[in-house]
């Protein structure tokens, strides 16, 4: 490693007085910055980074020279080789993202680029540092922005040093059943690392020193029990004013993400990628940009983030409850709040849910706002099996395309249940199928519970007369069903409402998720607006409409339910079942 008085002296003063500073309590004044033509082939310098602890050390390199237009027009790249030997052996090492290069005391850029994987000699890009002051001046209002998106190709000779993103408070199996999920928005999850804010341990062991370039900084998406941060080096620290990683996050522009401490735990050495295992600290301030050249953002308090509380009411012992925090992003939100409520359900010993559990969530959004929902399962199979939908409703539950709100609380609570809720379903049957106005229809429905006894149970269904002549069926099945065959879509188009309070209005009028829905529904047209349904509306009234608004209008063939009743409560089927039935005068 080198010396104290190895390194150039003007690094040394900077060094020097950005301690003194801290000791002052006084912000630091980031050095002078090389600009990109005065760097030249064969220039040394040094790049700060921890290899272990919290505490920042240097390794040599040589600049080989200035890669122009690398990235995009006017986005260059500084390419150095690593003459250091630890770090030779090594190459560079994902975790290193963002480490600061100096010449001769100055500033020129961030380590942020693998070049190749195999190469003899190891080389990586480093970030020039214009490019990273140009993020630092970017005024940010700390508000989600875009959908994740992958920064290179796989095929490109660039590929950028990504942050260790680590998630921690997931058992194994979470972690894999969650994997392609975080992959698909371009966030490579490992749960080898760790973190030292959860509830169990609210006293962290982990020292936090003031920020300085070269240290190491964790951008979190979630806090607390449940951790997933990526973890790079800090770039620059002028102020309040951090700047790190080099390369993007996860390319989602204006953020507010939590910016935490971070300790390196060690290094793993690897022919395709070395990686740093890190730990993830407390809260110390607000990342709100993530942009091509760096993430940067502010030392202070953190973001607002939605807290979550997972409750598990195990049958012999006592409630078990996960606290943890979310990010505010749409698509990122909803599927770390689903790892959480997985992790609660599949990662313990004592939950007894074989028999199956009832979920219960209750969101609470500003202004008093709240949506409540129950669900059944049949035990924690059944419910990895309707993942993919679970993360579905959550997404539609906690953002909307009417107004930039996200809940400030969600609870949920799982309940195990005494049994089995899964029926098999023997007979459905009208007494007749051909009927007059006023008279009655017997409905009889026959089931047997999970590995249980044999029910039956005879439902009236009165007939109006009204009804005479009407195309009819009666329908037996689930409500999520019946809502589709109702002409109630999944997922519901922005351009259909016209504010918040009609999207919760029409979330909230969901049909039981449990049992079975019977109803008796008419083939028809219906008119909607802001997803309320006319049936067979006038032409006038539909062209008039759809003069002032095409959008917020449409006409669909669906089923109208002319009477409905919910059956088999607290019991699961996927039954749908359809007989005819005619009314005749």
């Amino acid at each position: 490693m080198p010396t104290r008085s190895s390194l150039h002296p003007a690094l040394v003063a900077a060094i020097f007085a950005v301690s003194t500073l801290r000791l002052l309590g006084a912000q630091p004044v980031a050095p002078a910055l090389v600009p990109l033509d005065e760097l030249k082939a064969g220039q040394r310098g040094e790049v700060w980074t921890v290899f272990r602890g919290t505490e920042p050390e240097p390794f040599a390199v040589e600049v080989t020279g200035v890669v122009r237009n690398a990235l995009g027009p006017g986005k260059s790249l500084i390419l150095c080789e690593l003459t250091d030997p630890r770090v030779q052996k090594m190459g560079a090492v994902a975790g290193m993202s963002g480490s600061p290069l100096y010449i001769e005391g100055k500033f020129a850029g961030a380590l942020s680029y693998q070049i190749q994987r195999f190469e003899t000699v190891r080389y990586a890009g480093f970030t020039p540092a214009v490019d990273l002051v140009e993020v630092q001046s970017k005024v940010g209002r700390g508000l989600p922005a875009t959908t994740p998106t992958a920064t290179t190709s796989l095929d490109s000779p660039y590929q950028p040093l990504q942050p260790v993103f680590t998630l921690s408070g997931l058992s194994p199996a979470v972690a894999d059943l969650f994997a392609p999920r975080f992959a698909a928005l371009g966030l490579a999850a490992t749960a080898l690392g760790g973190s030292v804010g959860s509830s169990s341990n609210s006293q962290s062991p982990m020292s936090v020193s003031p920020l300085a370039a070269g240290s190491a900084v964790a951008v979190a998406l979630s806090t607390g029990d449940i951790t997933l941060a990526g973890t790079g080096t800090v770039s620059r620290v002028d102020g309040r004013h951090v700047t790190a990683f080099g390369h993007p996050m996860l390319s989602l522009g204006e953020v507010a993400l939590p910016m935490c401490a971070a300790e390196i735990v060690a290094i793993l050495p690897s022919t395709m990628q070395s990686i740093k295992v890190a730990n993830t600290g407390v809260v110390i301030g607000t990342i709100t940009q993530d942009r091509l050249s760096a993430v940067s953002g502010l030392l202070g308090s953190g973001p607002a983030m939605t807290d979550v509380e997972v409750t598990v009411n195990a049958r012999h012992a006592a409630p078990r409850t996960l606290h943890f925090s979310v990010a505010r992003q749409p698509q990122l939100t909803p599927l770390i709040v689903a790892a959480g409520v997985t992790q609660a359900i599949m990662g313990a010993n004592d939950a007894g849910f074989s028999n199956g559990f009832r979920l219960t969530s209750d969101i609470r959004f500003p202004a008093a706002e709240k949506l409540a929902t129950l669900t059944l399962y049949s035990g924690p199979q059944g419910f990895t099996q309707g993942l993919n939908e679970f993360v579905q409703s959550l997404a539609a539950n906690l953002q909307n395309p009417y107004a930039k709100t996200f809940p400030d609380r969600v609870a949920f609570s799982v309940e195990p249940l005494e049994e089995n809720p899964t029926v098999i379903l023997d007979l459905f049957q009208l007494s007749r199928t051909t009927v007059r106005g006023g008279e009655t229809v017997q409905v009889t429905l026959a089931w047997r519970n999970f590995q249980g006894a044999a029910h039956r149970e005879t439902i009236n269904l009165p007939i109006n007369p009204a009804w005479t002549g009407r195309r009819l069926e009666v329908i037996l099945a689930p409500g999520r069903a019946l809502d589709e065959l109702t002409g109630r879509p999944r997922v519901i188009a922005a351009a259909e409402l016209r504010s918040f309070a009609a999207y919760l209005a029409v979330l909230r009028d969901d049909r039981p998720t449990d049992g079975l829905c019977l109803a008796l529904v008419e083939q028809t047209e219906l008119f909607s607006d802001q997803a309320i349904a006319t049936p067979e509306a006038p032409g006038s009234i539909e062209r008039i409409a759809r003069g002032a608004d095409e959008t917020r209008f449409r006409t669909r063939a669906a089923l109208l339910p002319l009477w409905e009743r919910h059956v088999l409560p607290g019991k699961l089927s996927s039954a749908i079942l359809r007989r005819p039935l005619q009314v005749v005068d």
